[in-house]
C-alpha cells in the first residue's frame, strides 16, 4: 500500500467517513433527540424510528443551509444566530416528520439542550 492510499484510509477514519460511521452517527443522533423530547416540555417525539428519520432531515437542511448559504447552523456555531437557525430547522421539521410535535418554545429550548449534548458527545447533525 503505498502513501496516497494510507493517507485517504486515515482521513476517511479520523473524519467518520465509512459507512458504519455515517450509520452510528445518525443513531447517535436520533437518541439525542430522543433524550431531549424526554427532558423538553414541548418538544415530543414518539419511537425511534421517528427520531432516526427526523435526525435524516435536520442533517439534510443544515447541509443545505451549509452549501446555499456558507452558514453553519449547529446551536453553538455561528453565535445567536446559529442557534436561532437551529431552533428554526427543528420547529419546521416536525411538518416533514409524523409523530413528532414542537412548540416554538421547544424548538428553542430544545436547541440549547441539543447544543450542551453535542458539546460533550459530537454527533454533527445539526
Amino acid at each position: 500500500m503505498n502513501n496516497d492510499n494510507m493517507n485517504n484510509d486515515e482521513t476517511r477514519r479520523s473524519t467518520g467517513g465509512s459507512v458504519v460511521g455515517f450509520i452510528i452517527r445518525f443513531v447517535v443522533a436520533a437518541i439525542v433527540l430522543l433524550v431531549t423530547s424526554w427532558i423538553v416540555p414541548g418538544f415530543s417525539i414518539r419511537g425511534f424510528w421517528t427520531a432516526l428519520i427526523a435526525a435524516l432531515i435536520i442533517s439534510a437542511a443544515d447541509y443545505f443551509i451549509g452549501k446555499i448559504f456558507n452558514f453553519d447552523a449547529s446551536p453553538f456555531g455561528r453565535g445567536l444566530s446559529g442557534f436561532i437557525v437551529s431552533a428554526a430547522i427543528i420547529y419546521i421539521t416536525q411538518y416533514f416528520v409524523g409523530n413528532m410535535a414542537v412548540s416554538i418554545w421547544g424548538a428553542l429550548i430544545g436547541a440549547l439542550v441539543i447544543g450542551l449534548i453535542d458539546m460533550l458527545l459530537p454527533t454533527r447533525f445539526m
